[in-house]
């Protein structure tokens, strides 16, 4: 094996990913080697890794090799393996375009919370999505009962339980500084509602359909984007408003700003969440496979 490993950098809303492409998945990354490579100070720098594989070349996926050809292996920063992430998906289908494995369209790419429907959207101007963006399907939310509280210093708040294939905790709070430096996960109660870690969201309204939210993502800290919370976060203030699509019949539409930017959620009735947002690749390149050997030695 070349001891020179490519990869490329990219991210949506400033959600920020190392992208490793590995087609036959012949790389070892465990999660020091990931942690490693997304360190922001002695690493390439990113919240997570997306590891691109062939649906096929990968244990976890290769029972989604018919409907989905590429499979994102996505790893938190700290090394740790999550379900999905919104917008690392936008960038791993913007990677698969740029590498020439497809084109502007629709495409299917495999994740572990299972098979997301992908449209890159072409350069128009017929009032569609910007050119340049990317619409991922991203599954039905789920609301598991239960009452759930999260905490940051004295301050406490009813959260709204959410799952996007992933945790999330949905805050609704009347100033984004009452989230404090979201380092830390924010404690909740009670301590058994997440088993694994939770995706922490702190809300505020902007106007009509219009909210802004500030994100504690489980092994990252906090991020300049999430997409699954902007969805979870999407639906929770649907619910809070009274909306449920499969009850009215109508779509729920709303604007989510985070910290890097701002993404478009819709809920339809069949429960399909729709997020469109854009996708960037900023930069590629190689690094030494001997410096990550030394780095783990």
């Amino acid at each position: 094996m070349s001891t020179r490993i490519a990869f490329l950098k990219g991210h949506g809303t400033e959600n920020d990913f190392v992208i490793v492409p590995d087609p036959e998945n012949a790389l070892d990354l465990p999660p020091a080697a990931v942690a490693a490579l997304c360190d922001r100070r002695a690493g390439l720098g990113g919240d997570g890794l997306l590891h691109v594989v062939r649906s096929a070349a990968h244990p976890e996926a290769r029972g989604m090799a018919a409907e989905a050809e590429w499979f994102m292996d996505y790893r938190n920063g700290d090394g740790s393996v999550a379900e999905m992430c919104g917008n690392g998906v936008r960038v791993f289908a913007r990677y698969l375009q740029r590498a020439g494995h497809v084109a502007e369209g629709d495409l299917a790419v495999a994740t572990r919370g299972g098979v997301k429907r992908v449209h890159i959207a072409k350069a128009a101007s017929d009032g569609g999505p910007a050119a340049g963006d990317v619409t991922v399907g991203m599954g039905r939310a789920l609301l598991p009962e239960g009452e759930v509280e999260v905490r940051v210093g004295e301050r406490r708040w009813p959260a709204r339980n959410v799952n996007m294939g992933n945790p999330h905790a949905v805050a609704f709070v009347t100033d984004l500084a009452h989230a404090g430096d979201l380092y830390a996960p924010p404690p909740f109660e009670p301590a058994d509602a997440y088993p694994d870690g939770v995706n922490v969201e702190f809300v505020v309204d902007r106007g009509p359909g219009h909210v802004a939210m500030r994100v504690h993502e489980r092994g990252s800290g906090e991020t300049r984007s999430c997409g699954t919370g902007a969805c979870a976060v999407a639906v929770a203030t649907a619910r809070r408003d009274g909306a449920d699509p499969s009850v009215t019949g109508t779509p729920a539409t709303y604007t989510v700003d985070v910290p890097g930017g701002t993404l478009v959620i819709t809920e339809r009735p069949d429960g399909e969440i729709e997020m469109t947002g854009p996708a960037v690749i900023v930069a590629e390149g190689e690094f030494d496979f001997a410096w990550l050997e030394g780095v783990l030695a």
